[in-house]
């Protein structure tokens, strides 16, 4: 299917490297874009254009925190939780965070699908924590009321962009 709705994206990812395996990281991006995570058949389809075996996929997907081979919600809330972060308070953020969202103490997925929540490992973003990426984007100094904001935030374009109304800006 990618190769169907995305030709010119995938040329242009081949055409930077000398190598088909070499675009295999930038076309788990666009696989993970299209089709929110990366399950058997988007693993096995961005392997068949690389020309690679599967299990090669596979070992990139799961080796990077930024691949999901697991359904994640709308908004994936990576929270840093290596030392330097939790010596900034990063562990409290993130069991009070998990805690505001119902989600228990190891994250997760909430019930409506919007959130989900995971520990992760080092976001290079030391000096300011608490900090966690959500979709990629950086949230840093982090504390509750800072993220209860950002949640409703969220939650508010959620459900303009459900409802066809445009995003405020």
């Amino acid at each position: 299917m990618l190769a169907e709705k995305y030709p010119e994206r995938i040329a242009k990812i081949f055409s930077k490297y000398q190598d088909k395996r070499s675009g295999i990281m930038d076309l788990l991006y666009l696989a993970q874009e299209e089709y929110g995570w990366l399950d058997e058949n988007a693993l096995r389809e961005v392997a068949a254009l690389c020309d690679v075996d599967p299990t090669q996929a596979h070992s990139i997907a799961g080796f990077y925190t930024m691949y999901s081979e697991k359904p994640k919600g709308k908004y994936w809330l990576q929270v840093c939780t290596d030392l330097p972060c939790a010596l900034r308070g990063a562990d409290d953020f993130y069991a009070q965070l998990c805690d505001y969202l119902s989600l228990g103490d190891h994250g997760g997925t909430t019930e409506d699908g919007l959130f989900t929540v995971e520990p992760v490992m080092c976001l290079a973003a030391c000096d300011h924590g608490p900090m966690l990426q959500c979709n990629f984007h950086y949230h840093e100094n982090l504390d509750m009321e800072k993220m209860k904001a950002l949640i409703e935030q969220l939650r508010t374009e959620a459900a303009q962009s459900e409802a066809g109304e445009p995003a405020a800006s």
